[in-house]
């Protein structure tokens, strides 16, 4: 997904004290699709090396309906999509082609620079359809930040699953509980999908440095207190941490990991530690030259892409505090 430097959450106060910073992301209609986003937040712009979060849908297209990402570049991050319904056809500059479907993981590191669009199939169009998942992007360590772009797409089967009484978790990203990701990691790292029966309990890692909770489906209460789905509640270091499901049971994201050292900017669809890089990666971008420039375009999807337009290019790099 393209980054909407509009569409900012809220980040009210919290009472529960183990709680640094609750977000109620801002939902957003881009033509009939709901995207809400957690990360980044004006109180918050990471969790561990966490920089984006978006929640996609739930929706159910109907007639020949879908989602059209058209070509856009990305530098100085790893975006995976993780999808609890629904498709993505995902073509990238390094010639990739890929579907994704639900529990599956594709992990796209941009490094230097990388370009990708990602489709609802024409077979998938075809017949009444639906979509609801999760995209983040990583923020990479300075010293990986222009490394070379790679691809990597994992089955449901090939995640550790994690369960015991009402609880399935699956690990997306790192290590978790013993047990670790086959995915290709740059810095230390977690990512789980967890889903909870009613009255369940799942204590969090608590050898994590930064640590977060995205509620997709149901509730969870914590020390007391209710939240809803459509809710990221980031915890304080260090506290042992406990969330139990409410009455229709819980499906949450549960994120984090060691901070990165440097201040991270973004904009649009370019995260790095330096302004002066996001500039050239602009400059580049908007240069279009396909043949002989640091980006190209998707093989097979490359008869269009996204532009930079003149709103947007006056728009400048952000961080947050």
């Amino acid at each position: 997904m393209s980054w909407n430097p509009i569409q900012n959450p809220e980040c009210p106060s919290s009472e529960t004290n183990s709680i640094e910073t609750l977000i109620i992301p801002r939902a957003r209609d881009i033509g009939g699709f709901d995207v809400r986003r957690a990360l980044p937040a004006p109180q918050r712009q990471m969790v561990g090396p966490f920089i984006f979060l978006d929640q996609m849908g739930p929706a159910e297209f109907i007639d020949e309906g879908g989602i059209d990402v058209r070509p856009h570049p990305h530098i100085g991050l790893g975006t995976v999509t993780y999808l609890y319904e629904g498709e993505f056809e995902h073509r990238d500059s390094l010639g990739t082609h890929q579907m994704i479907y639900p529990g599956e993981v594709n992990w796209m590191t941009a490094g230097k620079g990388v370009t990708h669009s990602e489709r609802t199939s024409d077979e998938t169009r075809a017949k009444r359809n639906k979509l609801f998942g999760i995209q983040t992007w990583l923020a990479l360590p300075s010293d990986k930040e222009e490394m070379e772009p790679d691809f990597e797409h994992h089955k449901e089967g090939a995640m550790p699953l994690i369960t015991d009484t009402g609880t399935r978790a699956h690990l997306i990203l790192g290590s978790a509980y013993g047990e670790t990701s086959p995915v290709t990691m740059q810095s230390e790292t977690f990512y789980l999908d967890v889903v909870l029966e009613a009255g369940t309990s799942f204590p969090l890692p608590d050898d994590q440095e930064d640590r977060g909770v995205y509620v997709s489906e149901g509730s969870v209460e914590i020390a007391g207190d209710v939240f809803e789905k459509g809710r990221m509640m980031v915890f304080r270091p260090g506290d042992k941490m406990t969330l139990k499901a409410g009455p229709q049971g819980a499906r949450f994201m549960a994120l984090g990991g060691a901070t990165l050292n440097e201040k991270r900017y973004l904009w649009w669809n370019f995260v790095s530690s330096s302004k002066d890089r996001i500039e050239q990666a602009k400059e580049d971008w908007k240069a279009g030259d396909w043949e002989k420039g640091p980006f190209k375009l998707p093989l097979g999807d490359d008869a269009e892409f996204i532009p930079i337009t003149p709103e947007l290019d006056r728009t400048k790099p952000k961080d947050w505090p």
